[in-house]
């Protein structure tokens, strides 16, 4: 297929700029695999959805406040630093702005949340063929340590902040209610729309709920630069799957209970760590640059939640190999039309493959 095969018309008014007043009164399109049908409600209904037996699988990895803003060292001039993945304490791989200013040797004094320069400092020490750099840091033992003080919740560039008030909002909504390890520098946003509340009600109504762990990075959020999608690579993403997570989704598959997938990131990992062959999860860390687009056989997941995607995403890809192409690329019309809102903030989707 092609990477224009998933661009739609989205009007910008549409990309939601702040999360709804409370995370479960999003609104909810559920659509059918088996006949295309689409019904509407809000995704405080969601339990509705969701029987006893069911296995509702988590990603609880939590936002860092990756973005760091700083200095040049020599002319002054003005960076902003997000960090990708850390290599070893205090060296990270990083996308910094302008990269053209930032040759190696290149020294950035950085600056706390309120423009005070801090004592941390970062040094240009190697770039890649993707105009990527790698910082060492100096004058702390471990930036990962100062990011609370230093760093800023690293919203997706289409949403747009003009005062610090809306920056506290963030640093609460940007993050599940559920989050717990640290390491993403995008929040898993399918599960945005979870209060303790409804999750309590899940379980109530019979729904296992288990987690797994993807620290949402460059495979999750790059975009698509081929014209066939067979010549693009994603990127690696670490995750962690539990013995106990493991245990509950093989002993689901092998009474035919159904898993639930909660986002795109959840689908990544169940698929990445699913034998093909045994149909059986297995538990333990790993990396995956797993790219998942149509036509596609998924072994684990057979149900997914999920926000709107971006046009021409690797996201909106792998709905689109879940729910069906047409099925899915007709849902996104008609969610336009019946003004939903997109992307990280906005509204979600709920497809089940079987009943």
């Amino acid at each position: 297929m092609q990477t224009a095969d998933f661009d739609y018309l989205l009007p910008p008014e549409l990309v939601a700029q702040t999360p709804a007043p409370k995370r479960d009164q999003s609104r909810l399109l559920v659509l059918s695999r088996l006949d295309g049908s689409m019904q509407h409600c809000r995704f405080g209904g969601v339990p509705d959805y969701f029987r006893a037996g069911d296995v509702l699988v988590l990603n609880d990895s939590r936002v860092i406040r990756a973005r760091l803003r700083g200095r040049n060292a020599k002319s002054g001039g003005t960076f902003e630093i997000l960090l990708l993945e850390e290599i070893s304490p205090n060296n990270w791989w990083v996308m910094l702005r302008p990269g053209k200013r930032a040759r190696v040797q290149t020294e950035i004094y950085l600056h706390d949340r309120h423009g005070r320069v801090a004592d941390a400092r970062a040094k240009v020490i190697e770039t890649n063929s993707e105009g990527h750099r790698c910082l060492q840091f100096m004058g702390t033992k471990n930036i990962a340590d100062e990011l609370e003080s230093l760093g800023e919740i690293p919203l997706p560039p289409y949403i747009k902040r003009s005062n610090s008030s809306e920056s506290e909002t963030d640093s609460e909504r940007y993050q599940t209610v559920y989050a717990k390890a640290a390491g993403s520098i995008a929040a898993p946003t399918a599960g945005l729309h979870f209060t303790p509340q409804l999750l309590e009600e899940i379980r109530r109504r019979g729904v296992q709920i288990c987690h797994v762990t993807l620290h949402v990075g460059l495979g999750t959020f790059a975009p698509v630069k081929a014209d066939d999608l067979a010549d693009h690579v994603m990127h690696e993403e670490r995750f962690w799957i539990s013995e106990e997570t493991s245990r509950t989704v093989n002993d689901a598959k092998r009474e035919r209970r159904r898993v639930i997938a909660v986002g795109t990131t959840s689908v990544r990992v169940l698929e990445s760590a699913a034998n093909p062959t045994t149909g059986r999860l297995r538990a333990g860390s790993s990396r995956t640059e797993i790219f998942i687009y149509p036509p596609c056989r998924f072994t684990i997941v057979d149900a997914l939640l999920t926000n709107f995607h971006l046009p021409e995403s690797t996201l909106l890809m792998l709905v689109a190999a879940f729910g069906g192409y047409d099925s899915v690329m007709r849902a996104y019309r008609h969610a336009v039309s019946a003004r939903y809102r997109f992307f990280s903030y906005g509204d979600a989707m709920f497809l089940p493959r079987r009943s």
